[in-house]
């Protein structure tokens, strides 16, 4: 790429998290890195009876504490905890926008559920008691693209903005959307996904993915890569990161927590699992090419762990086939299985804490599972000490997309 031989390139310098297991990043790290589990029975109003049982619920967070009432009326709970995790990444790096050159910080976001909480309020009041109860902010907030237009009228970013819409992918998508526009010239670029899939109209939608784990106990719903194999369990929540152009952070006196080397895309088509196994291994090689690094420097990998036994198996190949005979050696985990699969913001929630496993020289377990039916190195149990220079982030799509993220540890070049 031009801009990259120009010698722009993209570094997270500010994580942002708003997690079923922790607001804030030193609060999701502890509970990832000690392999808590916080899949639990649905609790929300108007959910508790479906078939779905089992989902990851954000707790603990008031957006009223943290985002002003004129923003919060105007939008919906997957906007709120995109708002906030934008402020925690952007206060995490220490950044602070020159407001003479609002052009120079953009933000991505990608969505897949949207503001479903907002609209089916909305639609009830048109229903129920007349169209001139229906506010006018329900034509934005269910948009998948509000979180994106909040946070830059709300931060004063006029810098370039997008959101990706490539289904679970595409929260790894939208950092590489990111870091390319770093790469033409772009200073800074909030990124990221967050996702409020946990209202009853949200719910009910969902109950047509056949890959959806309808178990009643919160330790069997998601147990990925084993013969319990039974589906996914929802989540709500994500994470933003501050990137920046890596040259720009170091003047600044930034820290640079991790380098975006290299990420690949594919598509394969709504549920076809086992053509997933090639369309992964070719999103891999074109992520390590990328990165211009071997498949023997890649030391962890965060899996996409979609826990249906077509898929899983899938992953599983792709890795081989993708790294071979490393594939068997590189430890493998999935931190969401205690959290369950936030969509969109689950591959954001694993570069999180891919970032946080590289500073801290720990692997985290894979929560609930104790032992894997393929060859793979799971990580089960409890977290390992490891020194890790390159991670490995992998996200597939139920609507077929597949993605892959390498990252780098922040000190290195």
């Amino acid at each position: 790429m031009t801009s990259r031989q120009q010698g722009r390139r993209a570094v997270v310098t500010g994580l942002g998290v708003v997690a079923p297991n922790g607001v804030g990043a030193d609060a999701f790290w502890k509970a990832t890195r000690q392999g808590v589990s916080v899949l639990d029975r649905i609790s929300r109003d108007g959910c508790t009876e479906l078939p779905l049982r089992v989902a990851g619920q954000v707790r603990d967070f008031d957006p009223r504490a943290v985002i002003d009432s004129r923003y919060l009326v105007q939008t919906d709970r997957f906007t709120h905890y995109a708002m906030a995790a934008a402020d925690l990444a952007v206060a995490d790096a220490g950044f602070h926008p020159d407001a003479e050159q609002p052009y120079a910080v953009g933000v991505v976001t990608a969505a897949g559920s949207g503001g479903g909480e907002f609209g089916q309020r909305e639609l009830q009041q048109l229903w129920g008691q007349g169209p001139q109860f229906v506010g006018p902010y329900q034509s934005i907030a269910w948009f998948y693209a509000a979180s994106t237009g909040q946070i830059s009228i709300r931060g004063g970013y006029k810098g370039p903005c997008g959101v990706v819409a490539s289904d679970e992918a595409g929260g790894l998508d939208a950092l590489a959307h990111a870091a390319r526009a770093i790469e033409r010239g772009t200073d800074a670029v909030v990124a990221g996904a967050a996702e409020a899939p946990l209202a009853p109209y949200s719910m009910v939608c969902q109950l047509g993915y056949p890959e959806l784990s309808l178990a009643d106990r919160p330790d069997r719903a998601y147990l990925p890569f084993t013969a319990q194999a039974c589906g996914f369990a929802p989540a709500e929540g994500g994470a933003m990161l501050l990137l920046e152009d890596e040259q720009a952070a170091r003047r600044r006196g930034a820290t640079v927590r991790a380098h975006l080397a290299g990420h690949g895309a594919t598509f394969t088509g709504p549920s076809r699992w086992e053509e997933s196994r090639a369309g992964l291994a070719a999103a891999i090689r074109i992520a390590l090419d990328d990165a211009r690094i071997a498949a023997e420097e890649i030391d962890v990998v965060f899996a996409d762990a979609l826990g249906v036994p077509a898929a899983d198996r899938a992953e599983v190949l792709a890795l081989a086939d993708a790294l071979g005979p490393d594939a068997e050696r590189v430890p493998v985990t999935a931190p969401k299985t205690g959290t369950g699969r936030a969509y969109c913001g689950a591959p954001l929630l694993d570069v999180a804490a891919a970032v946080l496993a590289m500073e801290d020289g720990v692997l985290p377990p894979t929560p609930n599972v104790t032992e894997a039916c393929h060859d793979l190195a799971l990580v089960t149990g409890r977290a390992r000490p490891a020194e890790l220079r390159t991670a490995l982030v992998l996200s597939r799509g139920l609507m077929g997309s597949n993605a892959a993220l390498v990252l780098r540890r922040g000190e290195q070049s």
